[in-house]
């Protein structure tokens, strides 16, 4: 056999080679490439227990598990309170909620239902009204500056003793987005995401 042919058989790998990288000059460099290009064909994937125990918690937000996750991995903790507008809730002027947001939040379980309520309606009027939410305040309104927006949005926070970063805000007009950043909030969803089983479709 020529040197020639000794040389192309030597340079494929033979039986039982897993592809790794050669052990020529720049072996530190090729392995950490070769590393590198195998976690990222490996799944992504989470413990199948945490993956039961997020699951089961976003249900009992009311929540789809997508949305649920997202927020968790923007915030980097729990959600332990959901900030909803009197607008997302659609009180209006009646205090009562409607049957489809009443049941929403009935079923919401370790979590704080806080609600900002806009004039006529006074907050103490609508706490009463619905057990369903555990804290209403006033709401900012656009006439108000950043500072009062900012105090409403976070008092109302305090009082179930929550930070803003475990906390999403509901709503459903574009000045109420703007609470997220007020409150320093985990995130912003609007009544039709939040309330996807009928409620505001």
């Amino acid at each position: 056999m020529s040197r020639g042919s000794e040389q192309g058989t030597g340079s494929m790998p033979g039986l039982g080679h897993n592809g790794g990288p050669s052990m020529e000059p720049g072996v530190l460099w090729r392995t950490h490439a070769w590393r590198s290009a195998q976690k990222k064909l490996m799944p992504n994937t989470i413990p199948k227990l945490v993956l039961q125990m997020r699951l089961k918690r976003a249900a009992e937000l009311g929540m789809d598990y997508q949305t649920y996750a997202k927020v968790r991995q923007t915030s980097g903790q729990d959600v332990l309170g959901l900030l909803f507008s009197a607008n997302a809730l659609r009180l209006l002027r009646d205090p009562h909620l409607p049957d489809l947001e009443r049941a929403a939040l009935a079923r919401v379980e370790h979590a704080g239902r806080l609600a900002l309520i806009y004039r006529p309606l006074a907050p103490e009027v609508v706490e009463a009204a619905n057990p369903e939410i555990d804290i209403a305040g006033s709401a900012p309104v656009f006439t108000e500056g950043w500072g009062a927006m900012r105090d409403k949005v976070q008092s109302v926070m305090r009082q179930r003793g929550l930070s803003g970063a475990s906390v999403v805000v509901i709503g459903d007009a574009p000045l109420e987005r703007e609470w997220t950043t007020a409150g320093r909030a985990a995130a912003y969803l609007s009544a039709a995401e939040y309330f996807k089983n009928g409620a505001h479709n």
